[in-house]
């Protein structure tokens, strides 16, 4: 059944696509009146409707009936992410919000390959593909991409989560297996390198914030396949897979 996001609120038993969302269902669709689509408040309530009117920049829907999306994990996942080369942030923002993250914390590390002056065309183009992501996987809310911050921020950020990780590829002891059989927190972190690794201040700094040095194995995962592994690890010791 076609989704879309709305920002509105239902009026007199009404919800309204405008703009792109509009263009999109009546002329890409081509749904019609009485043909049923679904719309979210992107806050975790769907609204099953039935299409009343299309016009050229409005497509009016009736809602039938509201309820709590069905698609969302258990726990709240934030992922900060230190800048990949290249397009491998596309991709990273893509299946993860494929998988239910819920934020994105991009962030400057000291070994990032990239180190971009100006990002905020990029952080606009991370949150339009995590917007299609999102309609396209079925998500009940919509994740957000934060504004690229220092390593110091993205540590802060992380710290404030219940279950508070960090994948670090030279972490000996404590695999995500041990690192999780105390359970998982209803707010998750996992806080993931770039390609050069992380510097041992920045590992330090971050188990002085309290964050859990863990492993994904004895292999190194390239930058944007271990955020996909660590999300899906942890999704599933969480009880949702």
């Amino acid at each position: 059944m076609p989704r879309f996001f709305i920002s509105e609120q239902p009026e007199n038993g009404l919800l309204t696509l405008h703009g792109e969302d509009a263009h999109h269902a009546g002329r890409v669709l081509r749904l019609r009146p009485g043909e049923a689509v679904t719309l979210c408040d992107g806050a975790g309530t769907d609204y099953d409707c039935v299409i009343e009117t299309v016009e050229k920049e409005a497509v009016a829907c009736r809602v039938q009936c509201s309820h709590p999306a069905e698609t969302e994990p258990r726990q709240r996942f934030t992922l900060c992410m230190a800048l990949p080369k290249g397009d491998k942030m596309d991709f990273i923002v893509q299946k993860a919000v494929e998988l239910g993250v819920h934020e994105i914390i991009p962030y400057v590390s000291k070994n990032c390959v990239s180190r971009p002056d100006k990002t905020e065309k990029k952080v606009d183009r991370w949150r339009r593909i995590a917007l299609e992501a999102a309609k396209q996987c079925g998500r009940g809310c919509l994740p957000q991409v934060e504004a690229v911050v220092t390593v110091e921020q993205a540590v802060e950020r992380a710290a404030q989560c219940e279950t508070a990780l960090f994948f670090y590829e030279n972490e000996r002891e404590t695999g995500l297996h041990d690192a999780l059989s105390g359970g998982v927190g209803e707010t998750v972190s996992l806080m993931i390198g770039p390609e050069g690794g992380f510097a041992p201040e920045e590992v330090e700094m971050a188990a002085q914030a309290g964050l859990r040095s863990v492993s994904l194995g004895t292999r190194i995962l390239r930058c944007e396949t271990a955020p996909i592994a660590a999300l899906a690890a942890v999704l599933y010791a969480g009880g949702n897979m």
